[in-house]
């Protein structure tokens, strides 16, 4: 019949369509990340913030020593030098081209109850010097010694330095005997430091003077007994043997007097008061 499909006629296309229910108040758990991420930097931004504001100077150029991958002597006498900051100090006035009437944050670093740092450190050495210069004055043998102890606030503690000069030697020359004058001033040192509460580090330098060819003994084996011999003194003149933290020698390696090793200062005992 007319208008009918024929029997070789195309079937019709069948359509499909597909239909896709999303979940409704859902936005999967990407944000979720982000904020944790948001969170984190916050907490270690304020963190950073509070460590700006409540050390001290010196206590912020141990940190900066601490991360930078220096010599034991750039880590003592820097803050950084040769790293990130390139020797500069976080309260150290902006490099800005309009700086006028930039001085840094020095003044509002350190919190009013704050203890410790650079005053402590200060107290410290101003209290050991009067009692040494005391005992060393009152005798009129050792009054000269005062010169050979010198004292300075360190980021580890208060380091007392007794020094050897052209005219005064701690030690017989090569050897780890005491001489008289360096037993009685060891005395005085005793004396002084006993009624602190720190931990002391005993560290022995030498010249770098030459040994004789074929000497048994090196300038390791002789700041090392020399720190020894330091430390046994201070015992018997009333230090707590449990008070000790170590001793150290350290040959030549660490010269007071950089541009002439052999100067006779470079020989010297430094006691570490530990903080």
């Amino acid at each position: 019949m007319a208008g009918k499909a024929g029997r070789n006629d195309p079937a019709p296309p069948i359509i499909v369509k597909k239909v896709t229910v999303a979940a409704q108040g859902h936005h999967g758990g990407a944000w979720k990340v982000a904020y944790a991420d948001f969170v984190t930097a916050m907490m270690a931004f304020f963190l950073l913030l509070w460590l700006l504001g409540s050390t001290t100077e010196a206590q912020r150029k141990g940190l900066a020593d601490y991360f930078t991958p220096t010599l034991i002597k750039t880590k003592e006498q820097s803050a950084g030098s040769n790293g990130l900051l390139g020797g500069s100090s976080l309260t150290e006035v902006d490099n800005y081209p309009h700086r006028t009437g930039q001085t840094g944050t020095r003044t509002i670093t350190v919190p009013r109850d704050a203890t410790g740092g650079a005053r402590e450190g200060a107290e410290a050495v101003k209290r050991l010097r009067q009692r040494v210069d005391t005992k060393l004055a009152a005798d009129e043998r050792l009054k000269r010694l005062i010169r050979q102890v010198r004292m300075v606030d360190t980021t580890e503690g208060v380091r007392i330095d007794l020094v050897d000069d052209a005219d005064f030697s701690m030690f017989v020359l090569g050897t780890t005997v005491l001489t008289s004058d360096a037993t009685a001033l060891l005395r005085t040192i005793a004396d002084a430091v006993r009624p602190e509460q720190a931990q002391l580090t005993i560290r022995g330098h030498t010249d770098a003077l030459p040994w004789k060819n074929g000497a048994p003994a090196n300038n390791w084996s002789l700041s090392a007994g020399r720190a020894e011999a330091t430390r046994q003194t201070l015992i018997r003149n009333g230090i707590g043997e449990g008070r000790f933290r170590r001793i150290e020698g350290v040959a030549d390696r660490e010269p007071l007097i950089a541009k002439d090793p052999q100067d006779p200062r470079n020989r010297r005992i430094s006691i570490l008061l530990t903080k």
